[in-house]
């Protein structure tokens, strides 16, 4: 990223955060938050990027018995040529006796693929080549495999109160995935020449999926335990998700199959001085493909967690693979506070690790590891809602850094 696009993501983070700091009020019951952020990043995923965010919060009940309800709506465009846009919610009704999770997407994008599972490349098929024929192997890849694509994404989760904290409750869940180019792919084998075969391509002709196009349409059950004093910047408290998905044919899906999402976080209090902005948050899930088999680019993959958070360091979807289990911790500190807002800075580092299977490989979770870390700034532009701007730089494996840019917290 050039100096000039630093200074600017400076100047217009500057411009946001002042003028939220005229917003700080106490919280009252109806009133919209409205907090927007100009986005202006850069990642290898994307390029250089420029867009529009805007995070919205409000106590749909009286706040002393009723969470805030916030959402986030996002659109880019980035130097690549990729639209990305995407509206994720969660909805808290008056004493919390229901709970909406949405997460809604469009991207018309390109994303390069490494195939299946963590570890070195040379141990992956594609490094080495496939035998296509007796005897006969295709080129081997020893890099990324860029893909072009477009996508819609239509998740609703609809939680009821059981007990003081604990949810149940049942969800719908619509991936599509078409216009699906991959650019590497080569089957000519004219006058003897070798085809390059992708990851992509064998694993969708293997298991009977057309590799330009499919869907994968389902239902869930869920069980949901929720104790985070706020669900943007949380200072204390538990997240718990078991959600069991579906997808059978006569819903839509290209072929019938299922995976199970387990997802934890944690987070503790470091404060000896009331400070409670000064924590260690932890964060663990598994997403696990428990029957027949999910298209290649649904199945479980690095940064395709509800906010498209996890794995910073590397590009969304890294890693991927039928089995993926994430972990992450992170230690948040207070820097600076102001009149109107006791926590307006902050800091945070963090280290993140990553594993994956690869069955064809003989990959198994946890054989190989890898990590992330990185260091990053958070300014608190509402300091009712708890609305951040995160600035973090992550390094990891293969070479792969990284700027990301958000609103909230990454978990």
């Amino acid at each position: 990223m050039s100096i000039r696009s630093i200074v600017l993501i400076i100047i217009l983070f500057s411009t946001s955060i002042l003028s939220a700091q005229k917003n700080n009020i106490g919280p009252k019951k109806g009133k919209v938050y409205f907090s927007p952020l100009p986005i202006v990043g850069a990642n290898p995923s994307y390029g250089i990027i420029y867009g529009i965010a805007a995070s919205t919060s409000m106590f749909m009940g009286d706040p002393i018995n009723t969470r805030m309800s916030t959402s986030l709506g996002s659109i880019t465009y980035s130097s690549k040529n990729q639209l990305m846009s995407s509206f994720k919610s969660n909805i808290y009704s008056s004493n919390d006796n229901w709970i909406f999770l949405g997460d809604w997407r469009y991207f018309d994008t390109s994303q390069p693929t490494y195939g299946l599972g963590t570890g070195p490349q040379s141990v992956k098929l594609a490094g080495h080549g496939y035998e296509y024929k007796d005897g006969m192997f295709s080129k081997p890849i020893d890099d990324s495999q860029l893909m072009e694509f477009k996508y819609i994404r239509f998740y609703e989760t609809v939680f009821k109160t059981i007990k003081t904290n604990f949810y149940a409750g049942v969800g719908y869940h619509l991936d599509i995935n078409y216009s699906i180019k991959d650019n590497l792919l080569n089957l000519d084998t004219v006058d003897g020449k070798q085809p390059t075969i992708t990851s992509h391509y064998l694993y969708s002709k293997e298991n009977n999926f057309n590799p330009e196009e499919y869907t994968l349409s389902g239902v869930s059950i869920n069980v949901l335990y929720d104790s985070r004093d706020n669900a943007a910047t949380p200072y204390k408290g538990r997240y718990t998700l078991i959600a069991y998905r579906y997808n059978p044919t006569f819903l839509g899906s290209s072929q019938s199959s299922s995976n199970l999402w387990l997802e934890y976080r944690e987070y503790l209090s470091l404060s000896k001085k009331k400070q409670p902005s000064h924590l260690l948050a932890i964060w663990v899930y598994g997403n696990f493909q428990t029957s027949g088999h999910l298209p290649y680019l649904n199945l479980p993959a690095l940064g395709w967690d509800q906010f498209g958070r996890s794995g910073r360091a590397y590009t969304q979807g890294r890693f991927r693979g039928e089995n993926l289990v994430y972990s992450e911790l992170e230690y948040r500190a207070h820097i600076l506070g102001i009149k109107q807002n006791p926590d307006f800075m902050g800091a945070v580092a963090f280290v993140n690790a990553t594993t994956a299977s690869n069955h064809d490989a003989d990959i198994n979770l946890f054989q190989y590891l890898n990590f992330g870390y990185g260091v990053g700034l958070r300014f608190m532009m509402n300091k009712t809602s708890r609305t951040n701007i995160t600035i973090d730089y992550a390094w990891g494996a293969y070479g792969a850094h990284g700027l990301f840019l958000n609103v909230n917290e990454t978990f």
